[in-house]
C-alpha cells in the first residue's frame, strides 16, 4: 500500500480524498487516469516565485506560497504523485507515478521484515522506475555489506557507485563499502575510494583505522574527535591504544569524559581499554560500592592505583550524601593524590550538583583550581556559577577561557565572557565580543545586538526567487527523488536524499530549492535548507507560517501570542502534520497520547479520537489548550511555560524552587539541566521574537519577553 506525507490541504473535494490504492496494477492505473481527470477539475497552480500575481480561479486569486498558501492537489490514497511545471512556470501538471513504483514499495517492505530474498527479487523489476528504481538494488547490497556472514558483493557495488555516481546512495553505500572492508582487514579499498561527501563516525573511525593499518600516520586527537560509540570506532580505539598511539593521557581523557555523562556500559567498555584485567575487577567494585571499595585502602602507588582511586572518589558524588561524602574525602584522600586528580574529583562534585540545580555547585566547582576539565564540565562550571545569586564573575571568565578554542568561539560562551568582560568593567573589550556574535540569527545574537544598543530588525528580503531559478530547482534529480520519497512518506529516506541535493549550492540556488518544498508543502525543508544561506536570508522562508492563519486563529482564541505559538511549533515539529518523536509525541504540536486525552477531557472535547490527533485542527486546539494550561500554572512566564511544554511543567517548578534570588530569564534558560529542553527553550524564544517582529513589523526585545524568573516554593502540579 502507498503511504504519503501529510500535506496541509485548504479543502477536502471529492477529489481531493483518499482512495484506497487497489493490488492490482490494472485498477491502478485505471484510478490513475481518474486522478488526472480530477487534477484537471481543480486546476491546481504553482504561483510563480517572482512575485508575479497569481492565476485566478473564479473570483478569488491562489494564495501565495511565499505566504504560507497551499496548492490545491489531487491525491490517490492521500498519495500526491511528482508534479512537473509546464513551459510557463505556472501550472502543475500531475504525473502518474511509473508501474514499477510498487516493485520499489514492495521491496522496502520486504527490506523492513527482513525478507532478502524476496527483496533480491523485487531489484530487477524496480530499476524500472527511473527516480527510486535505485533503492531496491542499493538495499540488497547494503545488507551484503552490513552482514559480516556474506561475501561481499565487490563488482556489483563497484558498478552501481559508477552507474549512480554522484547521487547521495552511491555516497551511503560507498561509506558502507569501507566499513565493511574494514571490518574484514581490507585497509586498502579505503584509501582507493577516498571518503565520503558526508561520512558519519563509524566511517570516520574506518578511515582512520584504515590509515594506521597501512602505516600512515594517525594523530590520537584525530581519533579522539573521530569517537562514538560504535564497533567501528571501540575498534580503533582498541587498536590505537594498543599500538600506543593513544597515550595514558588520552584513554584517561576519554574514560573521564565518558564517566561524566554517566553512561554505565560505555565507561565500562572505555576502562576495559584502560585496565588490564585485574584493574577491571577493582573498577567494577569501584561501580558498584565506590565507599567500601575506598575503606581502608593505603594511598595509591602505580598509575593504575591512583586513577582507580581518582574514579572511586568522584563516584562519591553521586547520591544524597554528597557533603559528607566530601568531609570523608577532605579527611583520608586530600593529600593522597596528585592535585590535579583531586581537582578533577571536586569538578565531578560541582557538576553532580549543577545538574540537580544545587547551588553548591558553584562551591565545589572552584575547589577545582585551575584544572583543565573537559568541555562539557567546563560548561557547567559556568552555568553554576550564572545561577549563584550573586555571580562571581571572574571564575565565569576563567572557566571559558580553560575550553578549546572551538568550544570557547560558541556563541553562547562568547555571550558570557562578554558579560564577564563587562562586569569586570573592560567595556572595550565586551563590545569587540559581542559585535563578534550580534549579527548571527539565533539566540545569543540577539541578546548580543540588545547588549550593543542595536535596536532589533529582520535582515533585508532578498531578490524573491526567479521562475527560472524555481525551474532548476524543480529539475534537481536529486531534489526530485526527495519529493517522490516524501510523497510516499518515506521521511528516513527523504531527508538525507534531499540534503545531499543541496551540497555546494549557492545562496540562491538554496532560496530556490527552498521555495520548491514550500510549494510542495514539506515546510521542515523549507526552514532548514533556507538556513544554509549565507549572505541572503529569507525570513519568509527562515520562519514560515503556514496554514493560512488558522495557527493564529487557535491561538487568538484562547489569548495565547501567536508568535509564541508559531515559535514553538518551529520548534517541536517544523510544520510536519504527522510528525512523530521517538517517545511517541505526535503532531504539529507534538502531543503525547496520554496528555491529548486529558486535555481533551478537560475541554470538553467531546467526539475526540486518539487516531485523530495528527488531524490538524485536533492536534492545533489540543496544544494550544495545553500550553494555555501550562501558561497560567507558571504564573504567565513564557520561559517556565516552554521548558514546561518539552520536560513536563513539574519540572520547572522545581528548577525555580532551587533560586536564591530572581534570575534573567537568559541564565534561567542556560541553566536547565536537560540538553534537550535547554536548547529548546532557547530556541521557542529566539524564534517568538522573530515571529513577533514579521508579524507586527516592529522591533522586539528577546530580553523582555525572557523576562526575570523569580523563586517560588515548590507546589504540586496537576498537569500532566
Amino acid at each position: 500500500m502507498l503511504a504519503n506525507r501529510q500535506r496541509y490541504q485548504k479543502s477536502r473535494g471529492v477529489c481531493g480524498s483518499a482512495l484506497v490504492l487497489p493490488a492490482r496494477l490494472s485498477l491502478w492505473l485505471a484510478l490513475t487516469m481518474g486522478l488526472v481527470a480530477c487534477a484537471g477539475a481543480e486546476k491546481p497552480v504553482l504561483v510563480a516565485g517572482d512575485g508575479a500575481a497569481a492565476a485566478k480561479e473564479g473570483a478569488g486569486a491562489s494564495p501565495d506560497p511565499r505566504m504560507g498558501g497551499a496548492v490545491q492537489v489531487a491525491s490517490l490514497q492521500g498519495y500526491v504523485p511528482p508534479r512537473h511545471a509546464t513551459s510557463s512556470g505556472d501550472t502543475i501538471q500531475v504525473v502518474p507515478p511509473p508501474p514499477a513504483r510498487k516493485f520499489v514499495i514492495d521491496a522496502r517492505e520486504a527490506m523492513q521484515k527482513k525478507q532478502w530474498a524476496l527483496l533480491d527479487q523485487f531489484v530487477p523489476a524496480a530499476k524500472a522506475d527511473p527516480q527510486l528504481g535505485v533503492y531496491a538494488e542499493y538495499w540488497s547490497l547494503r545488507r551484503r555489506l552490513q552482514d559480516p556472514t556474506l561475501p561481499v558483493a565487490d563488482e556489483a557495488i563497484a558498478r552501481f557507485m559508477q552507474e549512480n555516481a554522484g547521487t547521495h546512495l552511491a555516497d551511503r553505500l560507498k561509506g558502507d563499502w569501507i566499513v565493511a572492508a574494514v571490518r574484514a582487514g581490507d585497509y586498502a579499498l579505503p584509501a582507493r575510494l577516498g571518503p565520503p561527501a558526508n561520512m558519519n563516525a563509524a566511517e570516520s573511525c574506518s578511515m582512520i583505522m584504515a590509515q594506521h593499518m597501512s602505516g600512515q600516520r594517525v594523530k590520537a586527537l584525530d581519533a579522539i574527535d573521530a569517537f562514538q560509540p560504535n564497533t567501528a570506532c571501540w575498534t580503533m580505539l582498541d587498536q590505537l591504544a594498543d599500538s600506543k598511539v593513544l597515550a595514558r593521557k588520552d584513554l584517561e581523557q576519554l574514560l573521564r569524559a565518558t564517566l561524566e555523562t554517566n553512561k554505565a556500559a560505555n565507561a565500562q567498555r572505555m576502562a576495559a581499554i584502560m585496565f588490564d584485567g585485574a584493574g577491571m575487577v577493582q573498577y567494577a567494585a569501584i561501580m558498584k560500592n565506590p565507599r567500601k571499595w575506598l575503606e581502608g585502602r593505603k594511598p595509591p602507588r602505580t598509575n593504575t592505583e591512583v586513577e582507580l582511586t581518582t574514579i572511586a572518589l568522584s563516584r562519591l558524588a553521586y547520591g544524597d550524601k554528597r557533603d559528607q561524602n566530601a568531609a570523608y574525602i577532605e579527611q583520608h584522600w586530600s593529600k593522597a593524590l596528585p592535585k590535579d586528580n583531586l581537582h578533577w574529583v571536586w569538578s565531578q562534585f560541582g557538576l553532580v550538583a549543577a545538574l540537580n540545580v544545587d547551588l553548591k555547585a558553584a562551591e565545589w566547582y572552584r575547589r577545582s583550581g585551575n584544572t583543565r576539565l573537559t568541555d562539557y564540565n567546563h560548561a557547567w562550571q559556568v552555568r553554576a556559577e550564572l545561577r549563584q545569586p550573586r555571580i562571581d564573575w571572574d571564575w565565569v571568565a576563567k572557566a571559558i577561557r580553560r575550553m578549546s578554542s572551538r568550544q570557547a568561539a560558541e556563541p553562547v560562551w562568547v555571550y558570557w565572557y562578554a558579560r564577564a568582560l563587562a562586569a569586570q568593567g573592560n567595556k572595550a573589550a565586551a563590545t569587540q565580543y559581542y559585535q563578534s556574535i550580534a549579527g548571527e540569527l539565533n539566540f545569543y545574537g540577539q541578546l548580543a545586538g540588545e547588549e550593543l544598543g542595536i535596536t532589533p530588525a529582520l535582515p533585508p528580503a532578498p531578490m524573491p526567487v526567479t521562475r527560472a531559478e524555481l525551474a532548476e530547482a524543480r529539475a534537481n534529480p536529486g531534489l526530485q527523488r526527495a519529493i517522490a520519497l516524501f510523497d510516499l512518506g518515506w521521511r528516513p529516506e527523504a531527508v538525507p536524499e534531499w540534503n545531499f541535493a543541496l551540497r555546494g549550492m549557492s545562496d540562491r540556488q538554496l532560496l530556490a530549492a527552498a521555495e520548491l518544498a514550500r510549494a510542495e508543502h514539506i515546510y521542515d525543508r523549507v526552514v532548514n535548507t533556507s538556513l544554509q544561506t549565507k549572505q541572503e536570508v529569507d525570513f519568509s522562508q527562515r520562519f514560515i507560517a503556514p496554514f493560512e492563519g488558522r495557527v493564529t486563529e487557535k491561538a487568538r482564541q484562547i489569548n495565547l501570542d501567536p508568535a509564541w505559538v508559531y515559535g514553538l511549533i518551529r520548534q517541536e515539529s517544523r510544520f510536519i502534520i504527522d510528525a512523530r518523536s521517538r517517545v511517541g509525541a505526535s503532531g504539529l504540536m507534538q502531543l503525547m497520547p496520554a496528555t491529548a486525552r486529558w486535555v481533551a477531557r478537560k475541554i470538553g472535547m467531546k467526539d475526540f479520537n486518539p487516531a485523530s490527533v495528527n488531524d490538524f485542527d485536533t492536534n492545533t486546539v489540543l496544544g494550544t489548550n495545553y500550553l494555555r494550561m501550562v501558561l497560567n500554572d507558571l504564573n504567565g512566564s513564557e520561559v517556565l511555560a516552554t521548558a514546561g511544554y518539552n520536560a513536563g511543567p513539574g519540572r520547572p517548578v522545581q528548577w525555580r524552587s532551587k533560586l536564591a534570588a530572581p534570575v534573567e530569564g537568559a541564565i534561567f534558560a542556560e541553566t536547565i539541566p536537560f540538553t534537550e529542553t535547554r536548547l529548546y527553550v532557547k530556541n521557542v524564544m529566539s524564534n517568538a521574537t522573530y515571529y513577533a517582529m514579521m508579524f507586527t513589523g516592529k522591533p522586539q526585545s528577546l530580553k523582555e519577553r525572557l523576562g526575570t524568573i523569580a523563586p517560588a516554593p515548590r507546589k504540586k502540579v496537576d498537569l500532566p
